[in-house]
C-alpha cells in the first residue's frame, strides 16, 4: 500500500471579493531565501537557504524540515490533550482513564529503573523452554499474536482481483535491521552497521539476562542471530522488487500452499489466528522467500531459533524498559543509523506510544480542539479544482490514445476523497490498560491491534476506515480503494496559508494534492483500475509510451547526488526505487500549475508582483519551501537506501528542470545548472 509524506490545505478565496487582494501576503517568507545563491543554478539553495540557516539541526534530530516542524507542533498539542485528560477524575476503564494510565506509567522513570528487565522475563523464559521444532512453531504463533512478526508476517489487505474483499497476505519479515541490503552489501556505512548491530545484540542479551538463562555467552548468541538473519536476508525481495504489484500477488489456496511449503502449517496458523473460517485463498507476496522459510522450519537448529526469537523479543521491548535498554537501543538505531546525537525527551517518546495505542481516540479530541469547522468544506473545493485540472492534463496528453484517456477519466471521477477526520471512530473499549508495567501495556495494545487487523480478513473492505489518524502530518493514496486521504494536522502553513495569495497555496498545498492524485496514475497506481483491482486498462501503445517517458525520470534521479561525504562516500539517488514519488511530484507540479492558471482566469490569484515575485515565481518558491530541511549524512544515507522518496533537495533541483513553466518563470537559460533541454523533460500527467 502506497503512503506518501505529502499533503493538503484548506481552500480560501474560492470566489472573488471575499477578501481584498491588498490584505493578502505573498505567502513567501523572505527570511527563507538565500539571495546570495542563483535561482537558475541552485534553486533549492536560493529558495530554502535562509530557512536552513535559521533552523540548524539540534542534537535530537537527524533531519529537520517543514514536515518536522508540524509534527513537533502536533506532538505538543497531543501532550496538552493528554495533560488535560490526566488532570480529570476519570471513570475506571474509560478512554480518558486508559490514556492517562498509559502515559503516567510510561513517564514513571523511577519505576522503570526498578523493574529493569523484569517485564520481559516471562517471554524469555518461555522461549528458553523450547525443546523441539514443534515448540518453536508454537512460540512463533504466540509472538505473531503479540505483533512480533518473526520469520514472516500475515496481514489483511485487499484482494487484487476483487478489491472489495479483504484477504490474508503472507509477507517477508523478521530482520532486525529492517532491510536485506544492510546484511548483504558494503555500500555506504553497511559494514559499520553490521558491527554495531552485533554489539547491540551482545549488550542487550546480557542486560536481559538471556545469556545466563540459556547458558550461552551473549556474544555467541549475537553471532548466531546475525548469521541466521543474513541467511534469510539472501532470500528476501529487494525494496525495488516489492514495488511490483504483479510480482507480489500470488494466490494460493491453503491446500496449494501446503504443497508449496509443506513445513509451514498454514491451516494450523490460520486456525490459531482465527481466520481459517471463510478463507478461500490467500496471497503469498514473496514465494521465493517462503521457500526459504519452509527450509528454515525444517532444518534450523532449535538453539538458533531460540536465540533469534529471544533477540526479537528483547528488541521489541527495549524502548519500554529501563534506561540501560533504551540507551543501548538509541546508540545503535538513533546514533549509528541516523546520526542523532541525543534521544528524544521521555515525554515525546511516551506521547508517541499513547498515540500509537489509542490514535483515533486522541484524534477525536485533537479535531475538537484544532480543526476549524470550515476547513473541511473548503478543502473539498480545492481538491475538486485539482481533480478538474488533472482531467484537463489527461486530455492534453499527446502520448495517450482516446480509449485509455476515457479509462483514466473514469478512474479519476471515482477517487474517494477523505479530509480531516473519519466519519466514524474506532472503539477502544476492548483495549485493556493496567497499572502493572509499561511494556505489558504495549504488548496488550499490540495484541489488541492484531486482533483488530485479523478481524477484517475474509470480509468486505471497509472503505470508511482511515489508514492514518487526524493528528498525523502526512497523507496517502491507496490504490486498492482508489482513495486520497488528508489528515487534519497537515492543514496549516507552510502548506496552506489563509492570509496568503493563492499562487503560493497552489505551489505548496496544490502541488501535494496533485501529487497524491497522480499516485493513482504512477508506475504502480496505473496498474489498478477505478475499482481498485489489479487490472491492465491500458492499450499496449499507451503502456509503451508511459514506460518510455518514465525512463527519463529514472535516469535523472539515478544521476543526482544524494550524499557526498568524506567518511560515507559519494552516493547517488535511486531512480528506480523513487520512481513512483518522482512521477507524482512531476504530475503534481503540472496539475497544480494548471489549476493556478484556471484560478487566475477566474480572478482568484493576484497577477501582480508581490514582494518582488510574479505569481508564477511565487508558485515555485512555495513548492520549494515545503522541502526545506537540514539532514545529517547518516540520515541521508539511510533514507537513500530505504526510502521511496527522494531527498528534499533533489525533489526541487531535479524535479523543477523537468517543468517548462519553471524554466520560463525564472528565465533559466541554456548553460544554467537548472536548465534541461525541452526534449529531455518528462510530461506524463
Amino acid at each position: 500500500m502506497k503512503k506518501t509524506i505529502l499533503t493538503i490545505a484548506t481552500m480560501a478565496l474560492i470566489a472573488t471579493g471575499c477578501n481584498k487582494k491588498t490584505e493578502l501576503t505573498s505567502g513567501i517568507d523572505l527570511n527563507n531565501l538565500d539571495t546570495t545563491a542563483s535561482p537558475v543554478d541552485d534553486f533549492y539553495q536560493y529558495a530554502c537557504g535562509g530557512w536552513m540557516k535559521n533552523n540548524p539541526l539540534d542534537a535530537e534530530h537527524s533531519r529537520y524540515g517543514a514536515f518536522d516542524v508540524l509534527a513537533e507542533n502536533a506532538q505538543e498539542n497531543l501532550r496538552g490533550i493528554i495533560d488535560s485528560v490526566s488532570a480529570l477524575q476519570n471513570a475506571k476503564g474509560s478512554i480518558a482513564d486508559k490514556i492517562a494510565t498509559l502515559y503516567n506509567i510510561g513517564m514513571d522513570s523511577v519505576r522503570l529503573q526498578e523493574q529493569g528487565a523484569e517485564p520481559l522475563k516471562p517471554y524469555l523464559e518461555e522461549i528458553n523452554n523450547i525443546k523441539t521444532r514443534e515448540d518453536a512453531w508454537a512460540e512463533l504463533l504466540k509472538m505473531h499474536r503479540r505483533g512480533n512478526h518473526v520469520l514472516f508476517g500475515v496481514f489483511g489487505e485487499a484482494d487484487k482481483d476483487d478489491a472489495k474483499q479483504c484477504i490474508a497476505w503472507a509477507y517477508q519479515s523478521g530482520l532486525g535491521l529492517g532491510d536485506r541490503d544492510y546484511y548483504l552489501t558494503d555500500d555506504g556505512n553497511n559494514k559499520n552497521v553490521r558491527t554495531g548491530y552485533v554489539d547491540l545484540m551482545t549488550k542487550e542479551f546480557a542486560l536481559a539476562g538471556y545469556d545466563q538463562m540459556s547458558g550461552i555467552r551473549a556474544d555467541k548468541l549475537a553471532q548466531m542471530v546475525m548469521n541466521f538473519e543474513t541467511n534469510i536476508a539472501k532470500a528476501q525481495n529487494t525494496r525495488l522488487e516489492n514495488r511490483d504489484p504483479q510480482a507480489t500477488f500470488n494466490r494460493y489456496t491453503v491446500e496449494e500452499a501446503a504443497t508449496f511449503a509443506p513445513n509451514i502449517d498454514w491451516a494450523g496458523y490460520f486456525t490459531e489466528m482465527g481466520i481459517m473460517n471463510g478463507m478461500k485463498s490467500f496471497n503469498i507476496a514473496q514465494p521465493k522467500y517462503f521457500t526459504e522459510v519452509n527450509n528454515v522450519i525444517a532444518k534450523t537448529d532449535v538453539e538458533i531459533l531460540k536465540a533469534y526469537f529471544a533477540w526479537h523479543e528483547i528488541n521489541s521491548a527495549a524502548s519500554y524498559l529501563s534506561d540501560d535498554f533504551v540507551n543501548a537501543n538509541f546508540e545503535f538505531y538513533g546514533k549509528l543509523l541516523s546520526g542523532r546525537e541525543v534521544n528524544r525527551p521521555r515525554w515525546k517518546r511516551v506521547t508517541s506510544t499513547v498515540d500509537g495505542a489509542m490514535g483515533e481516540a486522541l484524534g477525536q479530541l485533537y479535531v475538537e480542539r484544532y480543526f476549524p469547522a470550515e476547513a473541511k468544506q473548503r478543502m473539498e473545493v480545492l481538491v475538486g479544482n485539482l481533480m478538474t485540472a488533472l482531467g484537463q492534463r489527461v486530455d492534453m496528453a499527446t502520448w495517450m490514445t482516446d480509449a485509455t484517456k476515457k479509462n483514466a477519466h473514469d478512474k479519476l471521477s471515482t477517487i474517494l476523497v477523505k479530509i480531516g477526520y473519519p466519519n466514524k471512530w474506532r472503539d477502544y473499549s476492548g483495549l485493556e490498560i493496567k497499572d502493572d508495567s509499561y511494556y505489558a501495556n504495549v504488548v496488550r495494545s499490540n495484541e489488541f491491534d492484531m486482533d483488530y487487523m485479523l478481524s477484517k480478513i475474509n470480509k468486505p473492505v471497509d472503505r470508511d476506515e482511515w489508514q492514518m489518524t487526524p493528528q498525523t502530518v502526512n497523507a496517502y493514496y491507496n490504490p486498492t480503494t482508489n482513495e486520497i486521504c488528508f489528515p487534519a494536522a497537515i492543514l496549516q502553513p507552510p502548506f496552506f496559508n489563509m492570509k496568503a495569495d493563492e499562487a503560493a497555496n497552489y505551489g505548496a498545498i496544490g502541488v501535494v494534492i496533485g501529487h497524491e492524485l497522480t499516485h493513482g496514475f504512477d508506475d504502480q497506481g496505473r496498474q489498478y483500475d477505478k475499482d481498485g483491482n489489479l487490472n491492465d486498462w491500458w492499450t499496449a501503445e499507451d503502456a509503451a509510451n508511459f514506460d518510455n517517458n518514465k525512463k527519463a525520470l529514472v535516469d535523472a534521479f539515478n544521476a543526482c547526488v544524494a550524499l557526498d561525504d568524506p567518511e560515507l562516500g559519494l552516493i547517488h539517488g535511486n531512480g528506480e526505487l523513487t520512481l513512483g514519488e518522482n512521477i507524482a511530484d512531476n504530475g503534481g507540479l503540472h496539475v497544480s500549475y494548471l489549476a493556478m492558471q484556471n484560478a487566475m482566469k477566474a480572478g482568484q490569484v493576484n497577477k501582480d508582483k508581490m514582494d518582488g515575485f510574479t505569481p508564477e515565481q511565487r508558485f515555485f518558491l512555495a513548492y520549494a519551501a515545503v522541502w526545506a530541511s537540514n539532514i545529517r549524512p547518516q540520515a541521508a544515507l539511510q533514507l537513500t537506501q530505504m526510502d521511496v522518496h527522494s531527498l528534499g533537495r533533489n525533489r526541487v533541483n531535479v524535479a523543477l528542470p523537468q517543468v517548462g513553466e519553471f524554466i520560463d518563470a525564472f528565465a533559466v537559460k541554456q548553460g544554467d545548472k537548472m536548465w534541461l533541454d525541452p526534449e529531455k523533460r518528462v510530461q506524463l500527467w
